[in-house]
């Protein structure tokens, strides 16, 4: 699908998902802009040519600032924004967790996808065009037991999204969420590690728990995100805003 043209901007675009579709965006014609805290993975993304790359925080609101202002002087605009960014937060009982890691999950999954949201919300209506993508997850459709600060954040972008859709659309602005599955990738294997500990189970038990709660008994890729966010960015869905839609072979349940 053809983005010839378009103005792109992803957050969190060092890596997975976000840095899938900065290159999916790239590859169909799209002049792209990401940013990421991840410096040394900007680095890299930004010696591959095509991206605009810039370190940011997406919970720093001067450090968000100058990322907008570098990209509104080097694309002139926005037709497509990826609110990406997030972090996975601590896993366990609530009772176990700690107060500093409940906001810094809610932090970089909300926060950041507030910043992002209202630059190119200004932006957009005053254009009268626009798409607005949110990354939640799965994890914002279901409970999510052992990561009650994630299912938290990750509901709390599908009621962004679900709002400013009502907000946007009369400026003929579309808002709609991706809610990935579980994503093949360092991340994953990160929380993998993470969840199996504060389970008392194996890495490999943990991940067979969840390849059994999805209908289609496999895991997704980055790049079958990416392809998502492509056919919404396209005229294909020009009528499709609103939405929370599930990129994860059907998600059943959870694993507790």
């Amino acid at each position: 699908m053809s983005l010839k043209g378009a103005r792109v901007v992803v957050t969190g675009g060092a890596a997975g998902i976000g840095l899938a579709m900065a290159r999916a965006s790239r590859d169909a014609g799209a002049h792209v802009a990401v940013c990421d805290a991840d410096g040394a993975a900007m680095s890299a993304v930004d010696g591959e040519g095509g991206v605009i790359a810039r370190v940011a925080d997406v919970t720093d609101e001067a450090a968000m600032t100058g990322f907008f202002d570098a990209v509104a002087i080097a694309l002139g605009g926005i037709d497509v924004m990826c609110a990406n960014a997030g972090t996975g937060g601590p896993a366990g009982p609530i009772e176990t967790l700690g107060l500093a890691d409940w906001r810094a999950c809610l932090s970089a999954n909300l926060d950041g996808a507030f910043l992002a949201c209202r630059w190119a919300a200004a932006r957009m209506k005053a254009q009268r065009s626009g798409l607005i993508l949110l990354t939640s997850s799965t994890a914002g459709q279901h409970g999510y037991p052992g990561r009650s600060p994630y299912a938290t954040a990750k509901w709390g972008v599908i009621g962004l999204m679900k709002t400013l859709a009502m907000e946007l659309g009369p400026h003929g602005v579309r808002v709609n969420a991706l809610c990935p599955g579980a994503v093949e990738g360092p991340r994953m294997d990160r929380v993998i590690a993470m969840e199996a500990a504060a389970k008392g189970l194996s890495e490999a038990q943990t991940r067979a728990l969840y390849v059994r709660g999805v209908s289609l008994r496999s895991w997704v890729t980055a790049e079958d995100v990416a392809a998502t966010a492509l056919w919404l960015a396209s005229p294909a869905a020009a009528r499709i805003s609103g939405q929370a839609i599930a990129i994860d072979g059907h998600t059943e349940t959870l694993a507790p």
